[in-house]
């Protein structure tokens, strides 16, 4: 694990609504080939050479500028990068996604896009200074908060309200019903379910399946054994195996055994920033 490296940054207050981590990832290897979870929108710089490529859930194959902007995920994608690899990147919550990129995020699930296409010269600009930053986050994240400002400075205050709500909403119940959020919303349920596709790149339904599946695996993964609580809300112990590898690629019985480096990394140092970020960023 040593060879492999992932550290996290809470980013500073002001963009919390935004981001939901700030990452620095290394990975001492020829190649690295593995596994991710369903996620937010992903905003990634990659610092070193060589190419790199993620295969969706559709099977799709999609090659990776180094600066590039990742869709909200339906399901496990594999990341494939030659190495040695070094990104530093952070987690676009729903808000963050609606202020840098805009659009109906649901028509960009699975999707890799070139951010100096999106943001222009700036992005180069910033990777060109990250690499100079010798692997220190926190002067990392010194030197993308200000392109962050920038980009989220016309944020729609009523978009934040709503993600607000719908992420009270998805870490409150293990499965949460939709009439919940409409009532929290005082919006139509119709109305409810369009944002949401826009904002999360999904509807309510598939959200609340998305995150119980991602903190049972959470669970599985932190040495949890099968008990009944674990499948409240699926139909069966084999409905939620299928759920968790959906969303995370692997079985409850992989995510216990041998889950991989880069799933240890992820549950593992989320986890400990307990009471530090929202319990949807810790919890999954």
């Amino acid at each position: 694990m040593g060879e492999v490296q992932l550290d996290y940054l809470v980013p500073a207050s002001d963009l919390a609504p935004y981001v939901t981590l700030f990452y620095h990832f290394r990975a001492a290897i020829p190649l690295f080939d593995e596994l991710e979870r369903a996620d937010h929108a992903q905003f990634r710089f990659r610092l070193s050479a060589g190419e790199a490529d993620y295969r969706f859930p559709d099977g799709s194959c999609q090659s990776a500028a180094p600066s590039h902007i990742i869709g909200a995920t339906s399901g496990a994608i594999r990341t494939r990068a030659a190495g040695p690899v070094e990104v530093f990147g952070m987690g676009l919550t729903p808000a963050g996604w609606d202020a840098l990129v805009g659009g109906d995020a649901s028509t960009m699930t699975n999707c890799v896009l070139d951010a100096d296409a999106l943001f222009g010269p700036t992005v180069a600009e910033t990777a060109a200074r990250l690499r100079a930053m010798a692997g220190d986050r926190l002067a990392m994240a010194a030197v993308v908060e200000p392109l962050l400002r920038t980009l989220v400075a016309t944020a729609n205050g009523a978009t934040l309200a709503f993600v607000q709500a719908v992420d009270a909403w998805l870490a409150g119940a293990v499965s949460p019903v939709i009439e919940d959020l409409v009532a929290a919303t005082g919006l139509s349920r119709r109305h409810v379910e369009r944002r949401c596709n826009a904002l999360y790149g999904a509807p309510p339904k598939v959200l609340a399946r998305k995150y119980r599946a991602l903190r049972a695996a959470v669970a599985m993964a932190s040495g949890a054994t099968f008990d009944p609580g674990l499948i409240d809300g699926f139909y069966d112990q084999s409905h939620m195996i299928r759920e968790i590898k959906q969303f995370t690629g692997l079985t409850p019985k992989r995510l216990r055994e041998e889950p991989g480096v880069l799933a240890q990394l992820t549950i593992s140092q989320r986890r400990a920033l307990a009471g530090q970020v929202h319990p949807i960023i810790s919890g999954t």
